[in-house]
């Protein structure tokens, strides 16, 4: 099977042999506490429960009533000792709702329904009852994203297997440890996005050994018309939905636009297994897998956890780090500029599920070192969209100052995105903005190609963020200054 991919990207190094090989272990929080975020996903929920009550796991803790809203579940049984804000991925501070376990085996699930039986408004409302969100990272609804407008007509629906962040390796396990879940759920969605549409797993080559498990439990659940896998070339950023749509499919999504505008909804593979469980388990979507690598880890490792539990209260339990982890940059320059500049640029020594050597994290990143953010403690609590946790050692991560811009022209030629990074932040030092729009800041999908590929080491993706921040920021004004004229 020939592999197929797109023009642009980058090889960084994959490190993928960390952690591949380990299965996803069940952990628990040594604290018996988890960090719930009061929203994790859609519109900003309200709690619904006050300090002092008592919970079970699978109970609704925080939802609204607005259609973006996505409740949010307890992880556990227990009684909520505080509501209050904590530090979360991004080093902001938000509501969070704080249970502390009773060791009770009690749970409140939803009643299973069979999902090809069930009317596509029943379907929709169980996903949205389970608080099932992306869980690749961006933690759009679920909900939504599967009931687009009436004029969109999905041809395709593709699962973003890829899994194309260095390190990162919980998709994979996933598809290998529970295929049947993937395959089910993959079809649950087709059943109520468009019967008619074709089912694609856009899987990357450097897994191409998952592809004989894949079409296995393919055929065994005899969907071998209905669904198919797709080999992508490993190259970062493929796991982006412009490119899974363009590799798949041959489709370019139109710039400010919806995959769905191409026909297309793209999932990722623990969305999917989680809305499978929604259905015949109804289960709440209250734990998610995770990786935990990097050249600080000891003994890099896939887990399960509840949602909410602090990274802080799983080590040294079930991974090991160097104990000085008060080493971890924490300036504030680094922690709010995106992990992707140019992190994944040394390679680690070591195989299988250990590093052969381990040295003094000298940064902690949630997500993967492309897309991730660079976080100034562990305390920071796992939400559904947390697909794993990096620390990086001096020889990985980028701390090197940056340089003047040569204009080189490196930045434009990784950029999948086929736009000219050097230019957009030649006019936002400048204070042009509506300039720097033009060249496509706002098409920009931050994967941090161009700060990869810079010899300067400018943080051009943390300078874009800023740029897009201040267009949103006077978006907002202009907006309101037109509500106050209408009143």
């Amino acid at each position: 099977m020939r592999a197929k991919t797109f023009k642009g990207g980058i090889h960084p190094k994959e490190h993928k042999e960390l952690s591949n090989k380990c299965a996803i272990t069940p952990a628990f929080p040594v604290s018996k506490t988890v960090t719930i975020p009061v929203t994790m996903g859609g519109a900003p929920n309200t709690p619904v429960v006050k300090v002092g009550d008592v919970v079970v796991k699978g109970q609704v803790i925080a939802t609204g009533d607005k259609f973006m809203n996505c409740p949010v579940h307890a992880s556990v049984s227990g009684k909520v000792t505080k509501i209050q804000n904590c530090l979360v991925t991004g080093n902001s501070y938000v509501p969070c709702i704080v249970i502390q376990s009773d060791d009770s085996e009690a749970q409140e699930f939803l009643p299973v329904l069979d999902p090809f039986a069930c009317s596509k408004e029943d379907a929709l409302a169980r996903i949205k009852d389970a608080g099932i969100v992306g869980m690749g990272g961006a933690s759009f609804p679920a909900h939504v994203k599967l009931n687009p407008p009436a004029d969109k007509v999905i041809d395709y629906v593709l699962v973003n297997a890829a899994e194309c962040e260095p390190y990162l390796t919980c998709d994979e396990r996933t598809m290998i440890e529970t295929p049947n879940l993937l395959i089910d759920g993959l079809a649950i969605v087709l059943k109520i996005v468009n019967e008619k549409a074709l089912g694609i797993i856009a899987l990357e080559d450097n897994k191409e050994y998952v592809l004989p498990i894949l079409e296995e439990e393919i055929k065994k659940q005899k969907l071998a018309d209905k669904i198919s896998v797709c080999l992508v070339q490993t190259k970062y950023p493929q796991g982006s939905e412009k490119f899974i749509v363009k590799s798949c499919v041959d489709r370019e999504i139109p710039s400010g636009k919806l995959p769905a505008d191409a026909g297309c909804v793209i999932c990722n593979v623990g969305t999917v297994c989680a809305i499978s469980e929604a259905f015949r388990l109804g289960k709440p979507l209250i734990e998610r897998a995770l990786t935990i690598s990097g050249g600080g880890v000891k003994n890099p490792c896939n887990l399960r956890v509840p949602v909410g539990t602090l990274i802080s209260d799983l080590t040294p339990a079930y991974f090991e780090i160097n104990e000085n982890v008060a080493a971890v940059e924490t300036s504030s320059e680094n922690n709010s500029e995106s992990a992707s500049e140019g992190e994944a640029k040394a390679s680690v020594n070591g195989g299988g599920c250990v590093a052969a050597e381990v040295k003094e994290p000298v940064k902690v990143i949630s997500g993967g070192p492309m897309m991730g953010f660079s976080m100034a403690a562990i305390n920071f609590p796992v939400a559904k969209g947390t697909s794993g946790v990096t620390f990086l050692t001096d020889s990985e991560a980028c701390l090197t100052e940056e340089s003047q811009c040569i204009s080189c022209g490196y930045c434009a030629r990784a950029c999948a995105m086929r736009l000219s990074p050097v230019l957009i932040l030649r006019e936002l030092k400048a204070g042009n903005t509506q300039k720097a729009i033009r060249y496509g800041l706002m098409d920009c999908i931050e994967c941090g190609c161009c700060a990869f590929m810079c010899p300067a080491h400018v943080r051009i993706v943390q300078k874009v963020r800023l740029g897009k921040a201040i267009v949103r920021t006077k978006m907002a004004e202009e907006k309101a200054k037109e509500a106050a004229k209408k009143s």
